[in-house]
């Protein structure tokens, strides 16, 4: 286990706690602190067209103008030929977000199986499919077995849906998750936030930056939190988090900085993560909430999340500049984490304990030039770079365990405890993955109706496992070019029609030895999108649709017992969100996607599952969501949101489905005046209903709320 760390939460959570008390009989408005806040944040971000991250700078209103999307460079939003969702630290803050699911709460196509305060054991999807692909700061975060990150010193999330090849290389076709860090603000900045979560968690929060410099060249931004207690579901919460950016215009055309965020998390004794395979009845069990009798009262699981990036701007010359941008990730798993088969509906269970060591870092350093240029009356955007990526990991199986350890019921106490010593150590399987890559894109502008864009990656990939034992050597090269193109209309200048084509790459691996090709190394998996959609933000109203159609290819059973790259499963779906500003004070919001997915290409033995649905891929997902602003009662507002998931097979068979679902949750926020001071006082309540419900990996979220008070000095 980590040590040291007590001590340190104690430290921080007074030192926050005391100094937001002190400052209880001063007096606040709220509104200007927010609106001193957010432009503080907006002036900061306004130098951000040459981030490589999918972001966004927003207006009044939280709608992106301005996003980047890795080897495409900065482009508007409606000048995107992507569907794309971005949330903002003020709605982070707002409605008290934790994870990823009650992040993109108000996206249908973004979901995640993992309710609050449990480990997100692969448990995000995008448009049906799960996701393996994060960024912070441009740099690939291998957070594998919890794909959470902590969002305080997070000023933006964004999903880029569907494939993203040429974008960021090789990864999994359903998408992205990109974090962009809180940066330096021009003026002084300095928040407090003390809060209260149900069953037993209090935490706070400190947020702090400006120049360090009298000409304002050098600026800071510094974020540290702590939590700490039981949450709604009995899980034990312990997490310190810590984070700094630097920003130094070394000259009007060139500028450095630097980001670094660190998070140090134990969960103790969550609910048990839930598999299917084994379960023989066709309804499922009831949903208890009865938390105490669905872990084991020593399990936990403990990281350690470390992101760094730094890199120069520079703008060399009118419309063009550089980038260079190198960036260190690195998380640390220790797992004593509890699993159950579920065996029928009367909740008999078989408990699996999996306690293994594991470290995952990555170096990433990338080279970029973004530039215009005019032939006669077509204008060119032109991006051009390099990039290298390498990837470590370290997992000692000697160390880890998964075993039978336990049976029980899900509605019985469940008395086991890990009594046997615990190793976590990582060696054993190292491995090396490294992408070389060269990329390149134009987007090309005929007046000012319509644009043309087209882009290429060229990937050198490499796997190679560091153990001497040649016996579970799967080390293999690969080379492979990816395409973009896409075509887009622009009717006015606030709306905009457009088609693309993308691929993405998974890599191959090197064939096992049931096989009669067993050692052939298969060539990376090149999976297609096609896409039509439209965008429209205007007169209060905000718009995004999109049709898509995503050809995955994954190795099958051929003839004659070879493994080949011919499977297909195939994912047809339509999707569409909107916002309207009904009045002034009430804005409404909906979307909704429907899938059609179906594996289309499988092996001969498993010819039963043709054309049925992929598992864990729901139909239909339906988002409502509302957001009022009392006239009589100024600094006051009310929102909430409801999501409905369908029903979703818990595997290719498709014998067994997860019901559908829904859940709605609400909130408030009051920003008012205390004497001098601004204070916003926040509350939340989710799964308001207290629905009872399963997901693909979890039980539900029970009822649960949040409150907090944050204090602008």
């Amino acid at each position: 286990m980590f040590r040291g760390r007590n001590s340190m939460y104690r430290v921080c959570a007074y030192l926050l706690s005391t100094s937001a008390l002190a400052a209880w009989p001063a007096t606040v408005d709220a509104q200007s602190s927010q609106s001193a806040t957010e432009a503080g944040e907006t002036a900061a971000g306004q130098d951000d067209r040459h981030d490589i991250i999918v972001t966004g700078v927003h207006d009044e209103e939280g709608q992106a103008k301005i996003v980047s999307n890795g080897a495409l460079g900065a482009k508007p939003l409606l000048d995107t030929p992507f569907s794309l969702s971005v949330v903002d630290a003020e709605d982070i803050l707002r409605r008290q977000v934790t994870n990823i699911g009650q992040l993109f709460a108000d996206d249908p196509s973004v979901s995640s199986s993992a309710p609050a305060a449990s480990t997100n054991w692969w448990g995000t999807q995008i448009r049906g499919i799960g996701v393996r692909n994060y960024y912070v700061d441009d740099v690939p975060m291998a957070l594998h077995w919890g794909g959470d990150f902590a969002l305080e010193p997070i000023q933006s999330v964004t999903a880029l849906k569907g494939l993203t090849g040429f974008m960021y290389g090789f990864g999994s076709p359903g998408g992205v998750i990109s974090y962009r860090t809180k940066r330096p603000t021009p003026a002084p900045l300095l928040t407090t936030e003390i809060g209260y979560r149900t069953a037993g968690i209090g935490y706070a929060r400190l947020d702090a930056g400006g120049p360090l410099t009298r000409d304002g060249a050098f600026g800071y931004r510094l974020n540290l939190a702590g939590e700490k207690g039981d949450a709604y579901n009995r899980a034990g919460v312990n997490r310190l988090v810590g984070a700094l950016a630097l920003d130094y215009r070394l000259a009007a055309d060139l500028h450095w900085y630097a980001t670094a965020s660190y998070e140090d998390s134990t969960l103790r004794h969550e609910p048990f993560g839930v598999y299917w395979s084994r379960y023989s009845d066709t309804a499922l069990p009831r949903v208890s909430y009865d938390y105490d009798k669905l872990n084991i009262a020593n399990s936990f699981y403990a990281t350690r999340t470390l992101a760094t990036a730094t890199g120069l701007d520079w703008a060399f010359a009118p419309d063009w500049s550089v980038r260079l941008t190198y960036g260190y990730t690195s998380k640390l798993h220790h797992a004593n984490k509890m699993f159950v088969d579920l065996l029928d509906r009367t909740g008999d269970y078989r408990g699996f304990a999996y306690n293994f060591g594991s470290l995952g870092r990555s170096h990433f350093g990338q080279a970029l030039v973004q530039g215009e240029i005019a032939t006669g009356p077509v204008r060119h955007e032109i991006v051009v770079g390099t990039s290298l990526q390498v990837n470590l990991s370290d997992f000692g199986p000697a160390d880890s365990h998964w075993g039978n350890d336990f049976n029980g019921n899900l509605y019985r106490n469940q008395p086991f405890r890990v009594t046997r010593a615990i190793a976590f150590g990582t060696d054993g399987w190292p491995s090396r993955e490294q992408q070389r890559a060269l990329f390149a894109s134009d987007t090309l502008h005929f007046g000012d109706h319509v644009q043309a864009m087209a882009g290429a990656r060229y990937n050198l990939y490499r796997l190679s496992d560091t153990d001497d034992d040649p016996t579970k050597d799967s080390s293999y090269r690969a080379t492979a070019l990816t395409p973009t193109v896409a075509l887009l209309y622009k009717p006015v200048a606030y709306a905009t029609l457009y088609a693309s084509y993308a691929e993405a790459l998974e890599p191959g691996s090197r064939v096992d030895g049931i096989y009669v090709n067993a050692g052939e190394v298969l060539k990376p998996t090149i999976s297609r999108q096609y896409e039509v959609g439209g965008k429209y933000e205007h007169d209060g109203l905000s718009l995004t649709t999109a049709t898509f159609r995503i050809e995955r290819v994954e190795p099958i059973e051929g003839v004659g017992h070879r493994l080949v790259q011919d499977g297909l499963t195939l994912y047809k779906g339509v999707e569409a969100t909107a916002r309207y500003r009904l009045t002034p004070a009430l804005r409404l919001g909906a979307g909704a996607i429907h899938l059609d997915p179906s594996l289309r290409t499988v092996a001969s033995d498993n010819a039963d599952i043709l054309g049925h649905v992929p598992a864990g891929a729901s139909r239909w997902q339906v988002t409502g969501n509302a957001d009022y602003r009392p006239p009589a009662l100024p600094g006051f507002s009310l929102f909430g949101n409801v999501r409905y998931i369908g029903p979703a097979p818990t595997d290719d068979d498709n014998r067994l489905a997860i019901p559908g679902y829904t859940v709605a949750n609400a909130g408030f926020q009051y920003q008012t005046r205390l004497g001098d001071q601004p204070v916003t006082v926040t509350g939340n309540v989710n799964n308001l209903t207290n629905a009872h419900y399963w997901t693909q990996t979890n039980v539900g979220e029970a009822i649960n709320g949040a409150l907090s008070l944050r204090l602008a000095w």
